[in-house]
């Protein structure tokens, strides 16, 4: 009878042993689990700052770079912009001095020109620049000189035109105005744009220039 009571006595201690150790053990557990939650948020806390830190960097270098492709773009702009005028200035005289003689083989005289005439009435709200104006007491033909002519830059030549014949009516002009266009760089649909608007077409040829009238009869503002 004791032997069995000793037995279970000793059961019983081994149980509170093995309790308390699980209980130790989950103790320990919490404490390891609350530790890798720290240093899992001070982990992710020194992320967040170094991703600030390089997104700043980037942000700083990105647009660092931006400033200096805008600044080189502008330069390049502006250099382009002027070597596209001089180049339009140096066409301009190349072909102005012998413009009347290639329109007389068309049966236009005229014997009056001017470049880069800029006509304003600021009564009617009208303005515009024409880089070669030709004049006779009949006629007057508005001529466009473009390094590369395209077919935006002939419908803005057909609205110069149209201001033409609106200020010519307001001060009583009542001569007839036709239109040219040159362009050292053009396209056959260009070209063919042009005549089909009733435009004369001015393009080099060999050391000079050549003039071809529209198919029919040019048109007439």
């Amino acid at each position: 009878m004791s032997e069995t009571m000793e037995i279970t006595e000793q059961q019983d201690v081994s149980f509170a042993e093995i309790r308390q150790i699980l209980k130790d053990l989950a103790e320990q557990q919490k404490e390891a689990s609350r530790e890798f939650d720290r240093r899992l948020k001070e982990k992710a806390r020194e992320f967040d700052r170094d991703l600030k830190k390089y997104a700043c960097e980037f942000d700083r270098d990105l647009k660092k770079n931006a400033r200096e492709f805008d600044r080189q773009t502008k330069d390049y702009n502006k250099r382009f912009g002027d070597f596209t005028n001089r180049f339009g200035e140096v066409i301009e005289y190349m072909i102005v001095p012998n413009l009347f003689k290639k329109f007389r083989k068309h049966g236009l005289h005229f014997n009056e020109g001017t470049r880069n005439k800029y006509v304003c009435d600021e009564k009617h709200d009208i303005s515009f620049e024409i880089d070669v104006l030709l004049e006779n007491t009949d006629k007057a033909m508005l001529v466009e000189i473009k390094t590369h002519l395209t077919m935006g830059k002939i419908k803005t030549h057909i609205k110069r035109l149209e201001k033409m014949r609106a200020y010519a009516d307001l001060h009583g002009d009542k001569r007839i105005f036709l239109g040219a266009v040159a362009g050292v760089i053009m396209t056959v649909e260009t070209k063919k744009y042009a005549l089909d608007q009733g435009f004369y077409v001015i393009e080099p040829s060999g050391e000079t220039f050549n003039i071809t009238p529209p198919d029919k009869k040019p048109k007439e503002w």
